[in-house]
C-alpha cells in the first residue's frame, strides 16, 4: 500500500488543501471513507499544525477491505493553504474554552469538509453510493456533525473519541453535545468507539453526547473500550466492531446483497 498526495481549492481563494490517499490496487469506483483528524493537543505548540496526519493503522484497516480512504488536512494543518483558525486563543495561548470562538472554529473546518465533498463528486474512483465519514477527537466529533448537516451525503458516520473541547474546559458541557447534535438529521447509523479511560473526555460525558444525540432522532451504535484516547492505535479494540458497521452499511446501500 501507498500513499498518494495532491491538493484542491478550498472555500479560501489562496488556501490549497492537502489530502493524503490510500486505495486498493483494484480497478475503481471503490467506497470511499474521509478520515478526519484531530487536534494538536493544547493548540499552543504551533509546530504540530504542519505535521501531515495520515494514521497508516486506519489506512491499512480501509484498504484491506476493499476501500479508499482520504485523509484532508484541513487549513494551516499540514501542507494545507491558509491559517489555522479552529478556536485559537486570541492571545495565541493555544486552544479557547470560549464558546463563540470555538464553534466559529469548528465551523471552519464544516468549510473544508465541504471542499472535501466536492472533489468527491468529481472523482470517477470514487463509489458516489458507499461514502463514509469518520475521524478521531475533533475529527470524531466533525464527522458525525457534517452528516446531519449535509444530509444524504454520507451512508456512514465514525466516531474515534470523538470531541471539540476537552475537560479542561467548562464549557465542554455546552459545546461537545450541541455540536454532536447537529448530526442526528443524517439519519444514518452511526459507530461511536470510544476509550473508558480518555483524558481528554470522561467515558461519563461521552455517553451523554451519545444520548443527546439519539434523543435529537440520531441512530447510531455506541462502544466504550478499555483504552484511552489513543484507541484508534488498537485495532483488536474496534476492529469487529467496525466489520459489522461497514457490513450493514454495504447491505444498506445494496439491498439485494442482503441475505434472505
Amino acid at each position: 500500500m501507498k500513499f498518494e498526495k495532491f491538493f484542491i481549492t478550498s472555500g479560501q481563494a489562496d488556501a490549497r488543501l492537502e489530502i493524503v490517499v490510500a486505495k486498493p490496487q483494484s480497478d475503481g469506483p471503490h467506497p470511499t471513507v474521509v478520515f478526519n483528524h484531530g487536534s494538536t493537543g493544547r493548540g499552543h505548540n504551533k509546530s504540530l499544525y504542519t505535521r501531515t496526519v495520515c494514521p497508516a493503522v486506519a489506512a491499512h484497516y480501509f484498504v484491506e477491505k476493499g476501500w479508499m480512504v482520504l485523509f484532508p488536512q484541513r487549513r494551516g494543518r499540514g501542507k494545507s493553504g491558509g491559517g489555522y483558525g479552529e478556536g485559537l486563543a486570541p492571545d495565541g495561548s493555544g486552544y479557547s474554552c470560549n464558546i463563540e470562538i470555538s464553534v466559529a472554529g469548528f465551523e471552519c473546518a464544516v468549510e473544508d469538509m465541504d471542499a472535501v465533498v466536492r472533489h468527491l463528486r468529481e472523482r470517477s474512483d470514487v463509489d458516489q453510493d458507499r461514502l463514509v465519514i469518520g475521524g478521531v477527537s475533533r475529527g470524531g466529533i466533525l464527522s458525525i456533525a457534517y452528516a446531519g448537516m449535509r444530509p444524504n451525503t454520507f451512508r456512514g458516520a465514525i466516531n474515534f473519541n470523538g470531541g471539540w473541547l476537552g475537560r479542561g474546559c467548562p464549557n465542554h458541557e455546552i459545546v461537545n453535545p450541541t455540536l454532536f447534535e447537529r448530526g442526528a438529521p443524517a439519519d444514518i447509523p452511526t459507530l461511536w468507539l470510544h476509550g473508558i479511560r480518555d483524558q481528554y473526555y470522561r467515558i461519563e460525558h461521552c455517553r451523554a453526547n451519545f444520548e443527546t444525540f439519539l434523543s435529537a432522532g440520531g441512530k447510531g451504535k455506541f462502544v466504550a473500550a478499555p483504552m484511552g484516547h489513543a484507541l484508534l492505535f488498537k485495532p483488536a479494540l474496534w476492529k469487529r466492531h467496525l466489520d459489522q458497521y461497514l457490513s450493514d452499511i454495504d447491505v444498506l446501500s445494496n439491498p439485494g446483497s442482503a441475505s434472505l
